[in-house]
């Protein structure tokens, strides 16, 4: 009979049914050819059929061979092997055994429990290749309670002993983290074998705990292979790399996983160069990569901008075929984006018929890499499906280029949708708040991290005592400060800068000294806080002293900020020689910056002939900056040296350079509006004009005269004193008093330092109309309050 060339033909049935009426091992021989030939559920179907048909499935070793052949065909569904279990009448533990090991195999971990519940129902006795089975589902539902349930039940039937079941015991303990059953299990072991040791180690490893790893890995009798690897992949996970790299080289015998956990731990550091090196080397060797290796390279790549290396692993992936693997596929577009490579990056998206949402969301976050702003959004707008990380990458990358108004009008389009802002969202639209001066929106966010639970870690709460105090809200910023479980060095900064700009100097010292009570050690950027505190109500003395101190206690080289800092507080305070001995003594070159503020510092004292020297170098060293020009031309027109003016002005007309028009920015109902000086433009312009109007009349009463000195030449009184009453810090003010309730501040943020004139003005309008005004210039925040200024005229 020549069944094994056939499929199941009419004939064949025919002669597999007559062979039900046989002998049993031909009958078995029949079956398991035809099993063989199966190929689809139909013709499996067609078998189970017959042998319910004959009365064969009743035949234990029968069925058993039909129920194998079906849980280890995947083309069968599991529903299906489950009819035969449920076909069979007197199902013994073989059979039910490898029912469940199906269900386990295909991710069924729950029916797995399930069905050894039925099992013990229908009194059908388990074994000792019952219980390892039963233990990996508890494993992988990382159910320790069921586990030990597991447990006391292989301990009533006497298999506590059976070293396949205790190695299994071990393992579940182990993955569901605890470690110290597990190790009791192993310590009371009858026999131990090489997977118990394994076990025990993976154990530990699993929790991190790296001295018990190297205990058991030392006191075990065959450091395998297997063991190796881990403790390489544990060292690697801790930072241990030289411990890593030891057990590397004195490995005997290494294989894929080894030259990979070796690999990772180079990347995992940040050791690029040397993840690289160890890829190249295992190329020489001759050792099979994986994707989980290329993909590994290309991260190096990625982190070392190794754009040629990427391409020749990019060309390595396509010669063994693992090109199309959607995880490699991410991993190249990724590559190629940060490397700058948006065009090959781009033509991977195109070609690739596997995208899935990283894919989307790495083109994206490239693209914003990239400063290509407006393709990111193209693409994020064509998105067939956006999560938290797709509004994430767009918002943060509008707040990265300076994008705020459309940071905060796509978080809003993001909240509409109901999906939740992680941390990296609710930063990046605080910090676009910040920069807007957006304080109602700002405070609306706050709002919403509290009402949601959201826990105010490091970096979100420092951004909010960035925001709060860059729009003058020094308690709001000295509440979160106080409520952080963990302050960083950054959160100490933060709160020291924010305290001496809004001119809380001695606030700010006191923090300072909190600091370092707290043992926090200061950087860098904590004395450029404790210069500026300095500067800002000219401490010279404590100033001198902090400087040295950065050096001499905190080992702190001072870098170009510092001495910036230093110089202007020196000339703030007149000492103008000892500022410019401090610039030529500097063992860096001085920047622009710390001239420029000798030159402020010899307006404010009108030091003519030194502020004719410095803002000359200056004008030559940096031509297209319209400060410098600006600032000497006030000079000059501060002395009535027209001429000069004319000069310096025509000298900007001749070399192209525009001076910066004054910008003012105040927030009202949630809206943020903007005013340029002179501006006419704003839709309620004629109120602001009657304001401007009723202002000017009321500051006269109060005995406030504009002061002309610094302002256009060629035009009259009456012009000059109408141009200073639309600079943008009026005009912001005027709106401020028509929009804004009598109680609250009117808060401004101008992109320039504050004039002489406005800075008056403000402290008459504080007092006139008893309005509190808070204006953030460049350089510091003013408090204008019944008539006085938090600055004390020190700026």
């Amino acid at each position: 009979m020549n069944i094994a060339k056939t499929h199941l033909s009419s004939t064949i049935k025919s002669s597999f049914l007559q062979t039900f009426t046989s002998k049993p091992t031909i009958t078995l021989t029949i079956l398991d050819t035809l099993l063989q030939k199966c190929k689809n559920v139909k013709e499996f179907n067609q078998i189970h059929s017959q042998m319910i048909i004959s009365g064969y499935i009743n035949d234990t070793f029968a069925a058993s061979r039909l129920l194998k052949f079906s849980t280890d065909s995947y083309f069968i569904p599991i529903n299906h092997s489950h009819y035969i279990l449920d076909s069979i009448k007197n199902p013994n533990g073989f059979i039910w055994n490898t029912m469940m090991r199906a269900y386990l195999q295909r991710d069924f971990a729950q029916a797995t429990l399930s069905l050894y519940r039925v099992m013990l129902e229908k009194n059908v006795e388990p074994d000792n290749y019952t219980y390892p089975i039963l233990i990996q589902a508890c494993s992988v539902r990382f159910n320790g309670f069921e586990g030990k349930e597991i447990h006391t039940h292989v301990l009533k039937l006497g298999f506590g002993s059976d070293v396949y079941v205790v190695n299994t015991l071990i393992n579940m303990y182990a993955v569901c983290g605890n470690v110290s059953e597990a190790r009791q299990l192993f310590d009371e072991a009858c026999v131990i074998d090489s997977v118990s040791w394994n076990s025990i180690l993976a154990g530990y490893v699993q929790i991190g705990d790296v001295e018990e790893a190297v205990l058991v890995f030392d006191q075990m009798p065959d450091k395998n292979t297997i063991a190796s690897n881990s403790m390489i992949a544990l060292f690697g996970k801790m930072g241990r790399v030289n411990d890593a790299r030891r057990l590397f080289d004195g490995m005997v015998i290494r294989d894929m996983v080894t030259w990979t956990a070796i690999l990772s731990c180079y990347e995992q550091n940040e050791m690029f160069e040397q993840a690289l090196a160890i890829f190249v080397q295992m190329r020489v060797e001759g050792v099979a990569v994986d994707e989980v290796v290329v993909v590994s390279a290309l991260s190096a790549c990625a982190n070392l901008l190794a754009n040629k290396e990427g391409e020749l692993v990019h060309s390595l992936s396509m010669r063994i075929g693992i090109e199309s693997y959607v995880n490699l596929h991410n991993a190249l577009i990724h590559m190629y984006s940060r490397c700058g490579n948006i065009i090959a990056s781009r033509k991977l998206f195109d070609t690739s018929h596997i995208l899935d949402q990283i894919s989307w969301n790495s083109m994206i976050s490239g693209y914003l890499k990239c400063g290509s702003v407006d393709e990111a959004r193209a693409l994020f707008d064509c998105m067939p499906t956006k999560d938290v990380v797709s509004w994430s990458a767009m918002i943060s990358g509008y707040a990265q280029h300076d994008y705020f108004t459309e940071t905060l009008a796509l978080f809003h389009e993001m909240q509409l949708t109901g999906i939740r802002p992680d941390e990296t969202t609710l930063v990046s639209v605080i910090s676009a708040c910040t920069h807007l001066a957006a304080l109602d929106q700002g405070k609306w966010i706050h709002t919403y991290i509290k009402k949601n639970d959201l826990k105010i870690n490091t970096v979100l709460g420092t951004t909010l005592i960035d925001m709060y105090m860059k729009c003058g809200c020094v308690e709001n910023a000295l509440e979160i400060f106080q409520g952080m479980e963990e302050k960083g060095v950054s959160s100490w900064n933060t709160i020291i800068l924010g305290l001496a700009v809004n001119g809380l100097v001695e606030e700010s010292l006191d923090k300072f000294s909190e600091m370092k009570r707290c043992n926090v050690a200061p950087n860098e950027i904590t004395f450029m806080g404790v210069l500026g505190a300095c500067r800002h109500v000219g401490l010279v003395d404590d100033g001198r002293h902090f400087f040295e101190s950065m050096v001499r206690i905190h080992n702190i080289t001072p870098n170009v900020k510092h001495y910036g800092c230093m110089v202007d507080l020196l000339g703030r305070a007149g000492l103008l020689q000892e500022a410019e001995e401090l610039i030529e003594s500097m063992p860096i070159s001085p920047d622009v910056a710390t001239w420029g503020a000798l030159l402020g510092a010899c307006k404010k004292h009108r030091n003519t002939q030194m502020a004719e020297r410095i803002g000359r170098k200056l004008i030559q060293l940096q031509p297209e900056n319209d400060g410098f020009h600006v600032l000497l031309s006030n000079v000059y027109a501060s002395k009535g040296r027209w001429d000069d003016v004319i000069e310096i002005r025509d000298m900007m007309k001749h070399q192209g350079v525009v001076k910066i028009p004054g910008c003012s920015i105040i927030e009202a109902d949630g809206v943020v509006h903007e005013f340029l000086a002179g501006d006419t433009t704003h839709p309620r312009m004629k109120e602001i004009d009657k304001m401007l109007d009723e202002m000017a009349q009321r500051l006269k009463m109060e005995g406030y005269s504009p002061d002309t000195n610094e302002v256009t030449l060629d035009i009259d009184e009456e012009e000059k004193e109408t141009n200073l009453y639309r600079h943008s810090e009026k005009l912001a003010i005027a709106f401020g008093m028509i929009c804004t309730s009598p109680r609250t501040p009117i808060r401004i943020m101008k992109n320039l330092r504050i004039c002489d004139d406005c800075h008056s003005a403000a402290i008459a309008i504080s007092s006139a109309y008893e309005r509190e005004i808070v204006i953030r210039d460049r350089h510091r925040f003013h408090h204008f309050k019944k008539g006085s200024c938090s600055c004390m005229g020190y700026w």
